[in-house]
């Protein structure tokens, strides 16, 4: 009964750094831009999304998996088992695919920047990413600013790029971690 009830405990804690990752209000501010009918590329809330429906599933396992215990029923504990594989191997692609897929992320927001730069109107896309990001290239596009201001701004492109790593890297990172405790549940179950 204690491997499934750390399961439900474990699955508290990836709903809660997943919710938290996809309702930050630096990402969502980024993310929900439109700019000319295309809208911000969403490819980071992908392996967010993974793990919100992974953590859920295993809040459902994870009682799942103490009713069985509490009845000593074989075939709950097996399907328990079964569905702690599958959960294992999606925290695991989604990982994986989190690091793999780093640098596309911040790429494809890089590219959606330029595109609302290059036009010749300041827009509100430009407005809502100097805001965020709190970096700003130009004074015409940032009005109240200083040319102090300008020489301690950060390029945007590089605050993307270190907003985004860092976003992934706790994702990867909480990905990670769950699945290494949970190839430790598993061992365990293993050796009873």
């Amino acid at each position: 009964m204690s491997i499934s009830f750390h399961k439900h405990n474990l699955a508290i804690v990836i709903l809660g750094v997943t919710l938290y990752l996809r309702n930050d209000s630096q990402t969502s501010n980024l993310l929900i831009l439109q700019f000319e009918g295309h809208q911000a590329p969403g490819t980071f809330y992908i392996s967010v999304y993974i793990l919100i429906a992974v953590g859920a599933v295993m809040m459902l396992v994870g009682f799942l998996g103490c009713y069985g215990a509490i009845q000593g029923s074989l075939c709950l504990l097996g399907t328990f088992f079964f569905f702690l594989v599958i959960l294992f191997a999606c925290e695991a692609a989604a990982a994986i695919w989190g690091f793999m897929n780093r640098d596309t992320i911040s790429k494809e927001l890089i590219n959606f920047y330029n595109a609302a730069y290059i036009k010749t109107q300041p827009s509100k896309v430009l407005d809502a990413f100097h805001t965020t990001l709190d970096c700003c290239v130009t004074g015409t596009l940032c009005p109240g600013k200083t040319p102090e201001d300008f020489l301690r701004s950060q390029s945007c492109h590089d605050k993307l790029i270190e907003l985004f790593s860092d976003k992934l890297y706790v994702n990867g990172l909480a990905a990670l971690i769950v699945a290494v405790i949970m190839s430790a549940v598993l061992l365990e179950m293993f050796s009873q």
